[in-house]
């Protein structure tokens, strides 16, 4: 059904992505705000580990999507829904953790300005766990493609 097989490389390479900036990410995790403001380097590693990081599973889920006829996103809030669709991840996942990610991928990319030491620092301390959770179900399509009518190079 599929014509273009997955690039395993590229995805293992974007998953690696996410999981050295979540990684990174960590090294504030459980600080106290306070300390977080501080050092103004702090704001520009969060906020670059992040971006590099929402930028990773953008582009993972979007490789898959060009793999399946007829699952073109239009914009980068349409990727949960598609993946969630076909079945690569799982609906709750999709609709209260993924949509969110999409959202504060744009955020990032064209509200740059607004974004607050405050607001990183939440996701920070909240959020991490699911860029994890992400990378499980794209390892799980990794190693069984078949499952999902999707084939792997």
């Amino acid at each position: 059904m599929y014509k273009v097989p997955l690039n395993a490389e590229s995805l293992q390479k974007r998953l690696s992505y996410i999981e050295e900036s979540v990684h990174s990410l960590e090294r504030f995790k459980g600080i106290p705000l306070k300390k977080f403001h501080a050092d103004p380097d702090n704001f520009r590693i969060a906020f670059y580990d992040l971006h590099k990081a929402l930028e990773a599973v953008m582009d993972i889920g979007s490789h898959i999507l060009s793999r399946i006829p007829g699952a073109r996103p239009s914009s980068y809030k349409d990727i949960p829904a598609l993946l969630e669709k076909y079945k690569i991840i799982p609906a709750k996942f999709s609709s209260e953790k993924l949509v969110k990610m999409a959202g504060y991928r744009n955020r990032m990319v064209h509200f740059y300005g607004e974004i607050t030491e405050n607001e990183l620092f939440e996701i920070i301390q909240e959020d991490l766990g699911d860029f994890l959770m992400f990378c499980k179900h794209i390892n799980a399509l990794l190693k069984n493609p078949d499952k999902f009518n999707l084939k792997a190079e």
